[in-house]
């Protein structure tokens, strides 16, 4: 069935290439030296005949002169997919910083006595993204590992007490404003906390066996945190894999069956998991135990436990800081990690409002957004992602948006974090082997009958634009949408001046 509608889509491509109202494809090469003759050829690509019932929304802007180029619906709301990063990007440099770094703190509750510490260990969090081995070389729970190798070269051994999670920082609201239901599970909709773990999802592997025995199910990482129920089994070549996982409401119980092909490789799925503080602790508990640290205790979150803590009583044992914010960023944009533009958004709203909330990290983003030439009384940011069809911006707003961080100071660290036409990210595979390649720094956006991308370019001529390319209410194949934009594109980089 996969292979079927992959076909149906590259036929309708084709033949919307070969009939819409698009500009043949080497015309794409020619220099365009009238502005008029550029926005006729614009016009022509947003009125193609598969788009009829869809909205454009699009602006083309000279960071030279400051001359619009291009506009169609400009000052018209649209929701716009994960484009809404670039406002969480902005924000994060302006308010937080290029060098800002997340800290976890370990500290010991009781007292340290002969390879013991008699009492708990408790771990506060402050909402850090990146504790997982994105950053680090080794497996997923490299960073626990090392932690436990610090208290045992402080001479901890044994730890008589329980293990305390302070999460406090953060609400407890886990999921975005607005976010569907559908969503639920998936690990691109992961829940946000302040003590998170490898983007708070867990991977199912299945590996087929032999013919008509069951599949070798287990997670990474390793852990008791999920309890797997498979009736998953091998069959021969012939028959195609179809694994089907199944969160049972209100547990960590996954039910997973279906049939893996003999001959095929593992198969990865991704599972968000629920209450990602105790799956945090959970794994650090395995892995200190692992690493030859006797834990006589059990895990709890402090906040669930009802337990209050003397902050004069506590014994500051490591303090674990995360990579700086600008690389953060570059794994937000460029791989488009909702995970990381939810916590990041809440972290604003901490460090700014003194706790982690949606509210108070749209609250505290407002100042600067004003600050931009952006009216927030014509703007809705429901999340730091852009899952919520609940945000709504309009593309003069994002073009005011990329105009401002231009001209700032973080413009560096703003312009590195965006995928590269053709080379890296969400647009490696757009624009290959075209005048876009390697010029076109752009955020790809999209959900649901929503496409968008927004970012910086530079003609022929090396004159810099910004730009930004939504569309709303779309019922063809997003590869129709993504070659229009991509066009466009390439159509402006060929604009050249008289």
């Amino acid at each position: 069935m996969k292979i079927f509608r992959n076909i149906i889509i590259l036929l309708i491509l084709f033949y919307s290439l070969a009939f819409s109202q698009i500009v043949k494809k080497d015309s794409l090469q020619k220099n365009v030296n009238s502005l008029q003759e550029l926005r006729d050829q614009l016009d022509d690509y947003f009125n193609d005949q598969n788009f009829s019932n869809a909205i454009w929304g699009v602006m083309v802007k000279s960071l030279k002169t400051g001359e619009i180029l291009y506009k169609r619906n400009a000052d018209k709301l649209f929701i716009p997919a994960s484009n809404i990063k670039l406002f969480t990007s902005a924000a994060a440099l302006l308010i937080l910083g290029s060098k800002y770094k997340y800290q976890t703190d370990l500290f010991a509750n009781g007292i340290l006595l002969r390879g013991t510490l008699k009492g708990d260990l408790i771990i506060q969090g402050s909402g850090d993204p990146t504790i997982s081995n994105r950053f680090v070389e080794g497996s997923v729970t490299k960073i626990f590992e090392d932690w436990a190798d610090t208290l045992k070269a402080k001479g901890i051994f044994e730890i008589t007490g329980n293990i305390y999670g302070d999460d406090s920082f953060f609400d407890n609201s886990d999921y975005g404003r607005g976010w569907l239901l559908d969503y639920e599970s998936n690990w691109y909709a992961a829940p946000t906390s302040a003590l998170s773990f490898n983007n708070n999802v867990i991977q199912i592997v299945i590996e087929p066996t032999q013919v008509n025995f069951p599949a070798k199910v287990y997670t990474v990482p390793n852990t008791d945190f999920e309890s797997l129920v498979s009736s998953v089994f091998t069959k021969d070549q012939t028959q195609e894999s179809n694994i089907n996982i199944r969160k049972i409401n209100g547990t960590n119980i996954l039910q997973i069956n279906g049939i893996i092909s003999v001959n095929d490789k593992p198969i990865i799925k991704q599972i968000s998991v629920s209450n990602p503080a105790r799956y945090f602790l959970t794994v650090l508990k395995e892995t200190f135990e692992r690493k030859g640290i006797i834990i006589r205790g059990r895990i709890g979150i402090l906040s669930e436990d009802k337990i209050k803590i003397e902050n004069d009583n506590l014994i500051p044992l490591y303090s674990h800081f995360s990579v700086q914010m600008k690389y953060i960023l570059k794994e937000m944009n460029k791989n488009s990690n909702n995970f990381y533009a939810e916590q990041i958004l809440r972290t604003i709203g901490l460090e700014e409002n003194d706790f982690g909330s949606i509210e108070n990290g749209v609250d505290a983003c407002i100042k600067y957004f004003n600050q931009m030439g952006i009216n927030m009384d014509n703007l809705v940011m429901a999340d730091g992602s852009g899952l919520s069809r609940l945000n709504l911006v309009t593309p003069r707003q994002i073009v005011n948006l990329l105009t401002y961080m231009y001209k700032n100071e973080n413009f560096e660290s703003f312009f590195d974090s965006l995928p590269i036409a053709g080379v890296d990210g969400t647009l490696i595979d757009r624009m290959q082997k075209t005048v876009a390649e390697n010029n076109v720094r752009a955020k790809p956006g999209y959900i649901d009958n929503v496409s968008a991308l927004s970012g910086y370019l530079k003609t022929i001529n090396g004159e810099p634009l910004v730009f930004s390319i939504i569309v709303n209410n779309f019922l063809t194949p997003p590869v129709l949408a993504n070659y229009i934009q991509d066009s466009v594109c390439q159509r402006i980089i060929n604009f050249s001046r008289n």
